[in-house]
């Protein structure tokens, strides 16, 4: 949930969306929509690797015809193969969206080698519900460094849950996926230092992607 600027760029003369066609699709290739109901702000999450070995060159279009990013590496022998993008962060007031509308998203791509790559995801603005954290309470102090099973309610319809444990001080953080179904969450014996502020995030993942967390922080008994 860290932010980074998506870079903002004319799209160049030649597009791989030119009269040529792709020789490969993407490994992985998906864009969603994320919140954090407990902050108000919302984010756009692209994500893309190529199934051809590194990338001398990506392109990302937007359904209205924008270009959001141009990115180029014409002097690496090798290129990058994957890409993890994220908007800025802002309150969730309709900026992002207005920003990123709904509909597909075109990525075109040039290997090192020479192929060509391209495809589409689609963005929804629709987010996912979330749930209510029970345990611990928020701001709760003196929690036993072993043995906590933390626990939320359930919602419905979900298509995954991410849980995500940071410890406040070195910002080391323990990310989960958890099926949809899941209400706890037994924290590792080990895991958790006396005497430490952390941070419990728990997300709901929808089937297109979009996802929604909520978080709460509280604080470990210390050494005796």
């Amino acid at each position: 949930m860290q932010l980074r600027n998506l870079t903002h760029a004319l799209l160049l003369a030649g597009s791989a969306f030119g009269t040529a066609a792709a020789d490969e699709s993407f490994d992985t290739l998906a864009i969603h929509l994320e919140q954090n109901a407990t902050d108000g702000d919302a984010e756009v999450v692209i994500k893309a690797t190529s199934n051809a070995g590194g990338l001398s060159a990506l392109e990302v279009v937007a359904p209205d015809g924008r270009a959001l990013l141009n990115f180029e590496s014409p002097d690496s022998k090798l290129g990058i193969r994957s890409f993890s993008l994220e908007s800025p962060e802002p309150s969730n007031d309709g900026r992002v969206q207005a920003d990123f509308p709904t509909g597909a998203y075109r990525v075109s791509g040039t290997a090192v080698s020479g192929s060509k790559l391209a495809g589409e995801s689609t963005l929804s603005h629709a987010l996912p519900a979330t749930v209510t954290i029970t345990k611990p309470a928020d701001g709760q102090e003196g929690v036993p460094v072993n043995g906590l099973v933390t626990t939320w309610s359930a919602v419905p319809g979900m298509k995954q849950l991410i849980l995500i444990l940071e410890d406040e001080d070195t910002e080391m953080e323990m990310a989960v996926d958890l099926p949809a179904e899941a209400t706890t969450f037994r924290v590792p014996d080990g895991w958790m230092r006396p005497g430490v502020e952390y941070k419990l995030a728990v997300g709901t993942v929808a089937a297109d992607g979009n996802r929604s967390f909520v978080e709460i922080g509280f604080e470990t008994a210390g050494a005796d």
